[in-house]
């Protein structure tokens, strides 16, 4: 029987997304798992995967325009089904068009998609907008235009409607003989003040929204408190440079500062939880979310299964998980879960900070950089290696006492950093 495939959710929250790019076309047979899309969201492309298996018969929407979650936005056929089952799939979903025989679903055949436009207008056959009159652009364009100085007048538009979707968009960039851009912060001219100082205003990315909006959250409604403690770090520092050199790899230090925080877990799992409104949520893997900074923002890819990694195992997973982020193509589910966070900024020069809980996890480990300091050893002042952490923590899921056991936990494996390598 046919059926329909709706716009999934891919972001919490969202009523809305963009369908970046079709992978399939029409007439394909798709196994489960095999992916028909990228969808973009606020902070990555999104591969979607096909949850049934059949032939991808018809799309309803085209590359680059938005809808509506739950929105029909193609169609799967098993052997044997014709245009009858498309039409009758149509109808049980509410978008059959006007006439009993199978016809190209239009734009105003669907659900509303949140962009204006007349009904009249959108029913017309696609034609090159007269000077001055009303462009139908999907969002995607509208943005990607925006951003990059791209003049649409004149363009003839390919999707439902006459709408100028992303592949007309790039073939307008194309015969101006200029290199695709990639999406960037729009700015406005620079404005001068009566003293003679300048500025840019520079628009907000969909990714700094979301970042401003749930770290302003949490901020303002998870009851942070902070915990610092100050790690010898000589013995590691020792044991990377040998494991490095005998295995001709290149093994960080975050790598084993993440696995020491995996073990802590594990130590004291009444601490690999996370907090709901209804109940906490315990764990019995470590799974670590790791900051990695891009052109965007900060991004948080999500390492499962850390306390049964090797230190080889866990630095190319976290390589390649910060691979995707910077190069947008990190899946969504790359970047939901984790209990626990860590976020270093040690490679900077930065010796101490502190870092927003990123909800539902309840803490989040900033790692400075290892310094020579004066220590006390034996009752002597000698100079040693350290390395100050510090612990933000969510007080309705965490305890202070808890936490401070937490972190006494991640002290010993830092400071034992053979133990890590078993």
């Amino acid at each position: 029987m046919a059926s329909i495939v709706r716009m999934p959710e891919v972001l919490a929250g969202a009523t809305e997304a963009v369908l970046a790019n079709w992978l399939v076309s029409e007439g394909s047979d798709v196994a489960v798992g095999d992916v028909l899309a990228e969808i973009e969201t606020e902070k990555a492309t999104v591969e979607y995967q096909a949850e049934e298996a059949g032939t991808f018969a018809k799309m309803l929407i085209h590359a680059g325009d938005s809808a509506d979650v739950g929105t029909p936005i193609a169609i799967f056929t098993t052997a044997g089904e014709g245009e009858e089952a498309i039409a009758q799939a149509l109808a049980d979903a509410g978008v059959a068009t006007a006439s009993s025989a199978p016809a190209p679903v239009t734009e105003d055949a669907l659900p509303p998609i949140q962009e204006p436009s007349a009904t009249t207008e959108v029913a017309e056959q696609p034609a090159p907008p007269a000077s001055g009159s009303r462009l139908f652009v999907s969002p995607l364009v509208r943005r990607l235009a925006k951003e990059t100085g791209v003049d649409l007048e004149g363009i003839s538009g390919t999707g439902p409607g006459g709408r100028i979707v992303r592949k007309d968009f790039d073939t307008r960039v194309l015969a101006a003989d200029t290199p695709p851009v990639s999406p960037a912060p729009s700015s406005t001219e620079t404005v001068s003040r009566s003293d003679g100082a300048g500025f840019v205003e520079i628009a907000h990315t969909g990714m700094r929204k979301a970042i401003a909006r749930r770290l302003g959250e949490s901020k303002s409604t998870v009851p942070h408190f902070y915990l610092t403690a100050d790690c010898r770090v000589d013995t590691l520092l020792a044991a990377r440079n040998e494991v490095n050199e005998a295995r001709g790899v290149k093994i960080s230090v975050n790598d084993w500062v993440v696995k020491a925080v995996a073990l802590a877990l594990i130590d004291v799992p009444e601490a690999n939880v996370t907090w709901g409104d209804q109940a906490m949520r315990k764990f019995d893997s470590a799974d670590i979310a790791i900051a990695v900074a891009t052109e965007g923002g900060l991004m948080t890819p999500v390492i499962r299964g850390v306390e049964a990694m090797s230190l080889l195992e866990l630095n190319r997973a976290i390589a390649q998980a910060a691979e995707r982020a910077r190069t947008g193509t990190i899946r969504q589910e790359e970047i939901e879960g984790g209990s626990f966070a860590v976020t270093n900024l040690g490679m900077f020069g930065t010796t101490e900070f502190a870092a927003i809980i990123n909800p539902p996890q309840w803490g989040i480990l900033a790692v400075g950089a290892a310094s020579a300091r004066a220590v006390v050893e034996d009752g002597q002042l000698v100079v040693g290696q350290v390395m100050t952490v510090t612990l933000s923590a969510d007080h309705r899921a965490v305890d202070g006492a808890l936490a401070a056991q937490w972190l006494a936990s991640f002290r010993t494996h830092i400071e034992n950093p053979l133990g890590l390598l078993i």
